[in-house]
């Protein structure tokens, strides 16, 4: 009985101890673009901006990171994870980005608006947001600027590749964050040209 007690105890020993040793889990974030990698406005404006809905494709849609591994396969790393949903991580960045871009702070996400007038509205749906870990980050994304006040609209298509530099999650977070940077210049300039226009 003593025997069958101590094995019992060296086996929860062991268990425990292996629990112990597994790596902890690393949450990632987006950042929005540096000031230097941003062109801020001329002037300051009071113009109004929404940004959102925004949708990703079902298989990036997780709290785990997706790291391609081959043209036709992918792995989730259940260790590196998004510390928010992808879909409101991509909105907020871009919001942020377009604050620096536009000169106006009056810039805030589709379900967090309370402003239904917005001078101008943003959709993005992202068609591929791949991370290959070492390598690069790659965004492809359609998106529509209208003009609230008239209806008129501009759609524009982002594809960006941004190289990692380094190997590691974080590298990889870094380059996705200046993929959507490029993305939130690209849509900055067209809500410039349909606010000259009117």
């Amino acid at each position: 009985m003593r025997l069958i007690a101590r094995s019992s105890a060296l086996s929860a020993i062991a268990f425990l101890a292996a629990a112990c040793s597994t790596a902890p889990t690393r949450f990632y974030t987006l950042s929005r673009a540096p000031a230097s990698a941003a062109t801020p406005a001329t002037a300051a404006s009071n113009m109004t901006v929404v940004v959102g809905p925004v949708s990703i494709p079902a298989v990036v849609d997780l709290p785990q990171i997706v790291v391609s591994t081959g043209a036709n396969s992918v792995s989730l790393d259940e260790f590196n994870r998004w510390a928010s949903p992808l879909q409101s991580n991509i909105s907020r960045v871009v919001a942020e980005n377009l604050v620096a871009l536009l000169g106006t702070p009056r810039v805030s996400q589709f379900q967090q608006s309370l402003n239904l007038d917005a001078d101008f509205r943003v959709a993005i749906e992202v068609q591929s947001f791949d991370s290959a870990l070492g390598d690069a980050a790659t965004l492809n994304a359609v998106w529509v600027v209208r003009r609230t006040k008239d209806g008129k609209s501009q759609t524009g298509r982002t594809t960006v590749r941004e190289a990692t530099g380094t190997a590691g999650y974080e590298a990889l977070a870094a380059a996705h964050s200046r993929a959507l940077a490029r993305m939130s210049q690209e849509i900055a300039e067209v809500i410039r040209g349909l606010e000259r226009a009117q």
